[in-house]
């Protein structure tokens, strides 16, 4: 069983934690994930390590609530425990060596680009951070990603904070001005991943992209986040989850992603329903 030391609500649907899980904490790296489960009968599930404490031995998770195993995890408070947290699994992002790097996330992607982005500033990089949400209700971690980032830049669809419109306009514009990019590092839904690598393509700058949001089963077994690469099948669990944004077939990969939304809609249907008995 494993202790849940902090919850922070960082939005209404997205919610951080931290977990008493020493030995995850002692080998974690930032781009690795975990896979957890609520309770003895509960699902696996696959969670970016978004953050970590050697000293105390805590790992941190931040996952959007959108199904029957994150609304589960949700109704879990401070000092309950969760029936397994296994890892850290997957391969961990390629940082060594880099000295400017644009770091693009996307909505609750911010959690898993925000380690990468803080190992990086640790290393010497100068770090350049875009991230976009819907609205300001849906921003998170703007203080972390500002105390890491030599200049960060906020985009929300509708304008009501930061600037308006997606994170390949500030990125294009920065390409354009000659920022010498090492490396830009894309984090968040399929298809922004896609126009980030669309965006960067002609000035030839290396991008990665985490295949994490089409991760099910994390080990490989299940098939479920298998993807074209180079023209190749691969596994973004095993694999990656990190890959050469240039050589992902995204089109497929967002075809795949869509396959398990009716089962995972019946899902949490059936977890409402049971919420709502308990309350009654």
């Amino acid at each position: 069983m494993y202790r849940i030391v902090k919850k922070r609500v960082l939005n209404p649907t997205v919610t951080m934690m931290d977990i008493y899980a020493p030995l995850v904490a002692k080998k974690a790296k930032a781009g690795q994930f975990i896979i957890l489960r609520v309770d003895e009968e509960g699902e696996r599930i696959p969670l970016t390590v978004a953050g970590y404490d050697r000293t105390f031995g805590t790992v941190k998770i931040i996952f959007q609530i959108v199904g029957a195993t994150t609304m589960k995890l949700n109704a879990k408070n401070e000092g309950d425990y969760i029936a397994d947290f296994c890892g850290p699994l997957g391969c961990a992002t390629e940082v060594e060596g880099l000295k400017k790097v644009c770091v693009v996330g996307g909505g609750v992607g911010c959690a898993i680009a925000l380690p990468v982005a803080q190992r990086l500033n640790e290393l010497g990089c100068e770090v350049h951070s875009v991230i976009g949400f819907r609205n300001k209700d849906l921003v998170i971690l703007e203080d972390e990603f500002r105390a890491c980032s030599k200049s960060l830049t906020i985009m929300t669809d509708d304008g009501s904070y930061g600037r308006q419109g997606v994170v390949t306009s500030p990125l294009k514009e920065s390409l354009d001005g000659g920022a010498g990019y090492d490396k830009i590092i894309a984090i968040g839904p399929l298809v922004m991943m896609k126009f980030v690598v669309a965006t960067a393509k002609p000035y030839g700058v290396p991008v990665t992209v985490s295949m994490n949001p089409i991760m099910i089963d994390g080990t490989g077994m299940c098939g479920g986040c298998r993807l074209t690469v180079g023209g190749k099948t691969k596994f973004a669990c095993v694999d990656g989850p990190d890959f050469d944004g240039y050589e992902v077939d995204f089109d497929e990969a967002m075809e795949r992603s869509r396959m398990y939304c009716d089962f995972e809609a019946h899902a949490r249907e059936e977890t409402c329903n049971l919420f709502k008995k308990e309350v009654e």
